[in-house]
């Protein structure tokens, strides 16, 4: 009986070491197969290209996951390859649009300065000053599409770098003020001149340049529009608010796509693209753009900018 109990302990004891090694062997192929798997993917991250497995690993599970880490490495490789052409593409293209329509422009500038110097009738000299309106619509129109274009396809690269925000906000109110003089909208700004945060100086005051044109464009004579630069924890935010005409709350959301005008401002100069590029443009900095309107009791449009270290 006692030889028997002894049998049965060394046999379990035994089994129990079997399963604690073939534990422990698991646990190596585990961890070692999680390495393989991090590796893979770290080599299709880098771009350096990853290396389908040995044809003797075809069978293991490795060999499988391999397989299937090639094949989306080699998809992904063909994508950005055929994403490269079309953007390269689009470069072309948005360069000859721009090269071909400089000239009849600039053409046209030139023939109504020679109208201009000539006897016409008052409905001549009616439809000549249309004439010079439609013309700084078009190019208007023409540089904007352009401008979007590049920002979109990637062709226009932003530079951010720690600089004073007083500047910016400084040179896009200066663009804005010959527009609001002519309403008699009252401007005023509040920002500290030791502010400093990581930005593209130039884009950045194209954005805030058009959320103050739309401003001056909707608010009606007499009115009133304040810049505010605020310092919070993580963002920089610089709040421009008017008392202009408002924006319904179901409509919000529109204003910021391309194209888009409110019915009832179709009268107004504009082609319904400023908020979109700066959406765009704050967005490319790791920013956003937020409105608080209700229709009719003006609104304030936020442009948030991270503050975080310059780009290198």
């Amino acid at each position: 009986m006692d030889w028997l109990a002894a049998g049965g302990l060394l046999l379990a004891g035994g089994t129990a070491a079997v399963s604690v090694w073939r534990v422990r062997r698991l646990k190596r192929e585990v961890y070692h197969f999680v390495d393989q798997i991090e590796s893979g993917l770290d080599e299709i991250i880098s771009g350096k290209g990853f290396q389908e497995s040995r044809e003797s690993e075809k069978d293991s599970l490795w060999g499988r996951c391999s397989e299937k880490l090639w094949r989306v490495n080699h998809i992904w490789k063909s994508k950005e390859e055929a994403g490269a052409k079309e953007k390269q593409l689009m470069k072309e293209l948005v360069s000859d649009i721009s090269h071909q329509t400089r000239t009849p422009i600039a053409n046209m500038r030139l023939y109504l300065e020679f109208l201009q110097e000539e006897e016409l009738s008052e409905k001549g000299r009616e439809f000549l000053d249309h004439l010079e309106g439609q013309t700084e619509k078009l190019d208007f129109l023409l540089e904007s599409m352009v401008k979007m274009s590049r920002l979109e396809t990637g062709i226009i690269q932003i530079h951010r770098q720690q600089a004073g925000l007083y500047e910016t906000i400084a040179g896009a109110v200066g663009e804005i003020v010959p527009a609001a003089a002519g309403k008699q909208i009252r401007l005023s700004v509040d920002c500290e001149e030791g502010i400093r945060v990581s930005h593209d100086r130039k884009w950045t005051e194209e954005a805030v340049f058009n959320v103050l044109d739309n401003a001056v464009k909707y608010t009606e004579p007499g009115g009133r529009i304040h810049v505010m630069v605020k310092c919070q924890e993580v963002f920089t935010k610089i709040s421009v608010q008017d008392t202009g005409k408002g924006i319904a709350k179901e409509r919000q959301a529109e204003i910021f796509t391309r194209f888009y005008r409110e019915p009832e401002v179709h009268e107004q100069s504009g082609i319904g693209i400023g908020l979109y590029l700066a959406r765009k443009i704050l967005e490319l900095q790791d920013g956003y753009i937020e409105v608080r309107s209700q229709a009719g009791e003006g609104a304030e449009f936020s442009l948030y900018l991270p503050n975080g270290a310059s780009d290198l």
